[in-house]
């Protein structure tokens, strides 16, 4: 099967490996065979980790093209379709990682906006709120604080955190997650 081109019923008739045998010799229907019978299973993983449709459709399609240009990488052809998943999961992380927290624009939220907020009750218990909150914040470490800031206030994400704390990205996520600890600790001592 180590032709350059199939007609339609090889490509059919054809084990994931011979169609990965094929296109990494050249073969452009042998890939556009996978595309076709793993794109489903792409977008599925991608949908799950995004959830999100239209990402989702992006991401499967950046996986598509990455995979094509890394599947001479691939040593073991019948793994393909592990391996091109590996593939959607990372680019699906990646790309959570980097888009900005969504915006909800339910009903409730919206008639919220044009009404200009809530009861003053609620408004007074939102600002009670956020005094703890800054409260809580100003008793932590500096380094737990800059990085809740960061992260939670200005919006950045853990690529840009990174580069600003010159600081390896899964010793960010270990940062975030041990000031969270710490505020809800204060937070505590505050309510109390």
């Amino acid at each position: 099967m180590a032709t350059a081109t199939l007609d339609e019923t090889q490509l059919q008739d054809a084990t994931t490996a011979e169609l990965v045998l094929a296109a990494q010799d050249g073969c452009r229907d042998s890939y556009g065979e996978l595309a076709d019978r793993f794109g489903r299973m792409i977008y599925a993983v991608c949908r799950q980790r995004l959830r999100d449709d239209s990402e989702a459709q992006e991401v499967a399609q950046e996986v598509l093209i990455k995979a094509l240009e890394k599947l001479h990488q691939l040593k073991e052809p019948a793994a393909f379709a592990g391996w091109v998943r590996s593939i959607a999961v990372r680019q699906s992380i990646n790309r959570g990682t980097r888009r900005p927290p969504g915006i909800s624009v339910e009903p409730q939220t919206l008639e919220c906006l044009q009404e200009g907020g809530g009861s003053p009750y609620e408004s007074v218990v939102a600002d009670e709120r956020a005094d703890h909150l800054h409260a809580g914040l100003h008793r932590l470490g500096q380094l737990d604080r800059t990085t809740l800031v960061a992260f939670y206030l200005q919006g950045q994400s853990l690529a840009e955190m990174s580069d600003d704390f010159d600081a390896p990205v899964g010793t960010i996520k270990r940062r975030l997650h041990v000031a969270r600890k710490r505020l809800a600790k204060e937070l505590e001592f505050l309510a109390v």
